[in-house]
């Protein structure tokens, strides 16, 4: 009477009313107060073929279609019930300001407990191999585009209507300043030697690249070394280095608004660029005038004059062959070929460099406390969206780059992800949107200032932090 099959129906039956233990719910499920500890949902009939495949483990088990369905939907039910809170809401997610107020939370400006050593050990070995072949994939593969732009853009935008022609050349501008801030990009590796083993070769590729883009290679190549020997620090950086508050400028408090706002990051992305290779605007001080393209300039020492000389040379040349074009097919030929796209470029740039050292929650250093670690970590990643690849990632993986900036681009997502527990909260990342990144940091980053003793005895006069007040 009781065979094997007739026990495993009965089994299966019992193990099948055990759910119903659970039902009705506890009153604690409904209680008034907060909610209780999220359990994980089971994870029942995800999909028709796994709930085909728990089916049949059942029948096999002697377990009936009707208690099968009762114990895989009242269970979910039931557990979902228990994570809710009071009046059987769910657990509000946590408010944007909340968000806003971690994304500020300021760093860590202690000396940090890892060295550089424990972080590069961290990192893949291969991550710090260099492929000539890959290199010069990416700089063929952005020519390659920005050409097919070019090819669009002088054979068919004349046949469009006057009226959308306009338009089109805009799209053009932003779409081929976006590739050519990517072949930037790349030229700026050379000059770390990020791009190939040789140093000869990634001098000859940044050379012939940057002179493209009317950057002077060597002159910034040095000037951008001593920027990253000295990040966040006060006395020695090199570029956007904050202001204390006793060096704001008399006419500052008038562009403290929303307007003055606008005109200051609208002058900033535009000229910015050029004022400061030629007036080094926004630039470390230095004792008498400062300019990226005077070998003899205080920026550069006896070693680094010849390379100067070939970095204006470079340039020059370009600009000698931007004019004979003008002179063949027209200045406003040359100006919406090449002008539009380059000002793009020299925009993103800035905006770029300006995001991932200005940030309410980066701490910057005066001599008294500054090491080449904690500067090196005073830096912050942003997303960029679809422009991270196209920007080949200089924008989302910044902090690994200050770390180890011979380390080439196609390396650097797996080496951020790599140290992101060594570092733990010493590294930065905001995913705020650009545009409104760039709006809170001009409104909150005017001057940096060292917190009141009276605010907090172990507060070090050394560390300095963005303020916004002017009195």
């Amino acid at each position: 009477m009781w065979g094997p099959s007739a026990r495993a129906s009965v089994g299966g039956r019992e193990r099948s009313r055990d759910c119903l233990k659970y039902w009705p719910p506890p009153p604690s499920a409904f209680a008034q107060g907060p909610a209780a500890p999220i359990i994980a949902r089971p994870q029942a009939h995800r999909n028709r073929e796994d709930f085909g495949k728990r089916r049949s483990e059942a029948s096999r088990e002697g377990e009936s279609l009707p208690f099968f369905l009762i114990s895989r939907t009242l269970m979910p039910v039931v557990v979902r019930l228990e994570t809710m809170g009071a009046g059987g809401r769910m657990p509000v997610p946590p408010s944007s300001a909340k968000v806003e107020s971690d994304v500020l939370k300021r760093a860590p400006d202690s000396k940090p407990p890892f060295t550089l050593g424990q972080i590069k050990k961290a990192i893949p070995p291969h991550c710090f191999q260099r492929s000539v072949l890959r290199s010069f994939s990416y700089v063929a593969h952005d020519l390659i585009i920005a050409s097919i732009f070019y090819y669009v853009a002088t054979n068919y935008f004349h046949l469009l209507p006057h009226a959308l022609s306009y338009v089109a050349w805009l799209i053009y501008w932003a779409v081929q300043g976006c590739v050519l801030t990517g072949v930037w990009v790349i030229a700026h590796e050379c000059g770390h030697h990020a791009f190939s083993d040789y140093q000869l070769l990634d001098d000859i590729v940044g050379l012939v690249l940057h002179s493209c883009l009317l950057v002077p290679y060597f002159s910034w190549k040095h000037s951008h070394r001593r920027h990253h020997s000295n990040t966040g620090s006060l006395d020695r950086d090199e570029v956007f280095v904050p202001k204390k508050k006793s060096g704001i400028r008399w006419y500052s408090k008038y562009l403290n608004n929303p307007v003055g706002r606008f005109i200051t990051i609208t002058i900033t992305l535009t000229l910015g660029w050029p004022l400061y290779l030629a007036f080094n605007v926004s630039g470390r001080p230095y004792d008498r005038f400062a300019c990226h393209y005077d070998p003899y300039g205080p920026i550069y020492n006896d070693r680094e004059r010849v390379e100067i000389f070939i970095s204006d040379a470079g340039v020059l040349a370009v600009a000698y062959g931007l004019y004979r074009l003008a002179v063949a097919k027209g200045l406003g030929w040359v100006l919406c070929v090449y002008g539009g796209p380059l000002l793009v470029v020299n925009a993103f740039l800035v905006l770029i460099t300006y995001l991932q050292h200005t940030h309410p929650s980066l701490p910057h250093y005066d001599s008294s406390e500054w090491d080449w670690l904690k500067g090196a970590l005073a830096t912050v990643d942003r997303d960029y969206g679809i422009l991270n690849k196209v920007f080949h990632n200089i924008t989302d993986t910044h902090v690994a780059h200050h770390l180890f900036s011979t380390m080439p681009h196609y390396h650097a997502m797996e080496a951020t992800k790599a140290i992101k527990p060594i570092l733990g909260d010493y590294y930065q990342f905001d995913g705020t949107p650009i545009c409104k990144a760039t709006w809170r940091e001009a409104r909150e980053c005017i001057y940096v200032h060292p917190d009141d003793e009276d605010d907090d005895k172990q507060k070090s006069k050394g560390v300095f932090w963005y303020r916004n007040k002017l009195d």
